[in-house]
């Protein structure tokens, strides 16, 4: 009875995620902060799996950062939200795949509210087209991203050059996963898994040989919070929360963390260099760092790219201690060369952790 109950309360925390015909919205801050990372997910859909994705390219933010920092209204999200969802009707799609976390969570928030208070919706309807004579349908599918690579890992995995398995030793590499506090937490039905158990990265980790991690502060903050940083006077909490996150998976010696969030790798991945700079400590080996990852660069490491097409030169953490484990064949002297073979010139090596290979 107990083997069937749990088996009753997962399938409650499943999500149905399409199968291709995608309308794909970028992250506002994922442009600047892993560039390579939205290329890498339109490449793996578009060229390995064959999918039809539509990159729209006048969609705008969601509003999110703004919206939970209390500076946009409700009702101007809304009608940003609606436009979104036009230009998705407009381009013959009905199924919407968010870049971003935080947009996942707005569009579930917004979504929610239209069905239980009907009258916002018509409100959103009636400002987009005073706006802009827009009109839209409601996204018959909504995931994010990671849900979709998720539901392909191991079509994925078929086609892998390289597993989560230290080359030398066959031993599956020890991962952090950490999942962004909007994909699950808000709304718990609407991630694989819920929000304490996620699945979505963990499904990837398992299917590519890796081995997670679980420790104390698994479901703890990387840090971003919006306020925590935003505000500048709050940002000794923000770098607090992760090295509280860091300190505790230090003892586990983690060969890397995977992320599902904008937010969340370029904290997680900035804050160790930052960390190191004010207390001289590193939480890898050898004055190295935890290399920090989303999970569209790990699944493109899987199946082969060149880490320098898929932007790990752009963090602060270096890759290749895990390139390295796993086997990866790259040219380290072309690291800071543009895609011309330009000289992008080196940034200045930190003090304590480890920026060059050797």
């Amino acid at each position: 009875m107990k083997h069937d109950g749990k088996k009753l309360v997962w399938k409650e925390y499943q999500k149905e995620i399409a199968d291709d015909h995608f309308f794909y919205a970028r992250s506002c801050i994922r442009q600047s902060f892993f560039p390579g990372s939205e290329k890498t997910f339109t490449r793996i859909l578009k060229v390995e799996l064959g999918k039809d994705v539509h990159d729209e390219m006048h969609h705008t933010s969601c509003t999110g950062i703004g919206y939970h920092s209390d500076v946009v209204p409700v009702e101007t999200t809304m009608t940003v939200i609606a436009r979104q969802f036009a230009l998705m009707t407009e381009a013959g799609y009905e199924n919407y795949a968010a870049s971003c976390i935080t947009s996942f969570g707005l569009y579930t928030e917004i979504l929610d509210m239209w069905h239980h208070f009907p009258e916002t919706e018509e409100k959103a309807r009636e400002y987009l087209y005073k706006a802009t004579g827009r009109e839209f349908k409601i996204p018959k599918n909504l995931a994010h991203a990671s849900d979709i690579i998720y539901k392909f890992r191991n079509e994925i995995a078929s086609k892998a050059k390289y597993r989560l398995v230290n080359s030398k030793t066959g031993e599956p590499l020890k991962v952090v996963e950490h999942i962004g506090c909007h994909y699950s937490k808000m709304f718990p039905h609407k991630g694989v898994g819920g929000a304490e158990y996620p699945y979505v990265l963990t499904g990837m980790i398992e299917a590519w040989g890796g081995q997670v991690v679980d420790y104390p502060e698994r479901r703890h903050c990387c840090g971003f919070g919006f306020r925590q940083y935003i505000v500048q006077a709050n940002r000794g909490f923000s770098i607090a929360c992760s090295k509280k996150k860091f300190d505790s998976m230090e003892p586990y010696e983690p060969d890397m963390i995977i992320t599902n969030c904008p937010g969340c790798p370029m904290f997680l991945d900035r804050w160790q260099y930052a960390l190191s700079e004010m207390e001289g400590k590193t939480y890898g080996k050898d004055g190295n760092g935890i290399p920090v990852f989303t999970y569209e660069e790990v699944a493109g490491l899987v199946l082969g790219y060149d880490p320098w097409e898929i932007g790990l030169q752009v963090h602060q953490v270096p890759a290749e201690p895990l390139l390295d484990k796993m086997g990866v064949a790259y040219d380290p002297d072309k690291k800071f060369k543009g895609p011309n073979g330009e000289d992008l010139g080196r940034p200045e090596a930190p003090s304590y952790l480890k920026f060059y290979k050797e």
